[in-house]
């Protein structure tokens, strides 16, 4: 069977280029155009990269128009019911569901790697109290390397995997120790005895002075958000942390970088700008005035977590994370908590306009992940956090995928150049 190809022609000059056709085995195909520069002297434009494949990766697969995700091929609906987020940190970075022996070790691994270097503990002090925990995750796991450099060897797998579950395994404590730095009160250590997501809660809330149990409904609700957040396909901080890794850099640097990207808001701080929405409309009986406002493109007002770039349909996340409002919040004795009233009215007004559904502008995963982790008593500048540590998994598979691509060159985009033509110097005497 002959490869596909499409032909590319430059009307200008004449010259043709036959194109291959790459396929893979779900979703659109792609236009191999390694060769097009060389061939006929020509760039691909493409700002932002949406028309662009800059990779081939076996992880995790999106298709917008149907609202799926899977993980390694697997329906995110079925993980989010019926497995832990250990077990799916393993599927993404082996490729299968663990067996009951590797689970067990794998567990182990993890649970045994929780603490950090004591001197990492100290680097806290290098910050004003006052910092953002968002701050102080990007220094602090950029100088794990500092502390853990016997397994930075990007070239031996061993090493790769060493790293891999360090930075599994920390993340929860150096996030935790962050949220701890920045309100002033002492370090807790981890415990084996219990769960990632019991230990993380834990370390994040207990005091020295007294003893804290665990919720067992936080404790599941924050489980269903780190399966959720756990990898989604070449966003913008994926491809940084790919970037970042093209040119040798240690995944612990790599990871930092990633932790960058999705700082931004229009990234991992989506969450948090719609609970400070929600906030802001106060009563549900002010929605329709704020919906008229959000149509009103002189309007600076926007409704968050509405709309992705990717999902034209409902965002199945946004669906398992709406039941586990429901459940959450019923358990915890927090029924008729505002926001989630408020919530859930925005979307039921939302979802009868025709302005919304005309431009498949649905709730996406932010709209509810806000008010989980506000209900389990997660403080607002920790959102981006939270989804940095469930968001790691994916980072340093994408990474280790990279790693084994014999296709895998260092990152360099090109540009199209519309600054002066040459021009020639000018001593300053000569110029008016």
């Amino acid at each position: 069977m002959s490869q596909e190809t499409v032909t590319i022609i430059d009307n200008t000059t004449g010259k043709r280029v036959e194109l291959p056709i790459v396929r893979g085995t779900q979703g659109p195909a792609g236009i191999d155009v390694r060769t097009l520069n060389r061939e006929l002297g020509l760039l691909t434009f493409d700002p932002g990269f949406l028309s662009t494949a800059h990779c081939r990766s076996a992880l995790t697969f999106i298709d917008g128009e149907q609202g799926v995700l899977l993980y390694r091929g697997y329906p995110i609906e079925q993980l989010a019911a019926q497995s832990s987020y250990l077990e799916v940190c393993y599927l993404l970075l082996y490729g299968d569901l663990p067996t009951k022996p590797q689970m067990r070790e794998f567990q182990s691994i993890i649970l045994h790697h929780t603490m950090v270097h004591e001197g990492l503990r100290r680097f806290y002090s290098g910050f004003r109290h006052d910092a953002h925990p968002m701050a102080i995750m990007v220094g602090v796991v950029g100088a794990l390397s500092a502390f853990y450099h016997d397994s930075t060897d990007i070239h031996d797998p061993r090493h790769r995997e060493i790293s891999a579950h360090r930075l599994i395994a920390k993340m929860p404590t150096i996030a935790a120790d962050s949220y701890k730095y920045s309100i002033g009160q002492p370090f807790i250590y981890p415990d084996n005895a219990l769960g990632y997501a019991e230990n993380f809660l834990r370390t994040m809330f207990a005091v020295p002075a007294e003893p804290y149990k665990v919720k067992p409904a936080a404790a599941r609700a924050l489980e269903l958000f780190l399966i959720l957040h756990a990898d989604h396909e070449q966003n913008a901080s994926t491809a940084t942390v790919r970037l970042a890794g093209s040119s040798g850099a240690n995944p612990f640097a790599c990871i930092s970088a990633g932790i960058g990207a999705l700082w931004g808001p229009a990234h991992g701080g989506a969450n948090e700008a719609v609970i400070r929405m929600l906030e802001t409309i106060r009563d549900p009986a002010e929605i329709p005035q704020y919906i008229t406002r959000a149509k009103d493109k002189d309007d600076a007002f926007r409704l968050m977590g509405f709309g992705h770039r990717i999902y034209k349909q409902y965002d199945p996340r946004a669906k398992i994370l709406r039941q586990a409002c429901h459940d959450l919040l019923k358990e915890i004795g927090a029924e008729h908590q505002p926001l989630f009233e408020t919530a859930l009215e925005l979307e039921r007004i939302a979802l009868q306009d025709d302005y919304f559904l005309e431009r498949r502008l649905y709730p996406n995963v932010d709209f509810y992940s806000g008010i989980i982790l506000k209900a389990i008593g997660i403080p607002i500048p920790m959102f981006t956090v939270l989804f940095a540590m469930a968001r790691t998994v994916g980072w340093v598979a994408q990474w280790m995928e990279m790693m084994e691509d014999a296709e895998q060159r260092i990152g360099r985009p090109r540009q199209i150049y519309v600054g002066p033509a040459r021009r020639d110097y000018m001593p300053l005497e000569e110029r008016e």
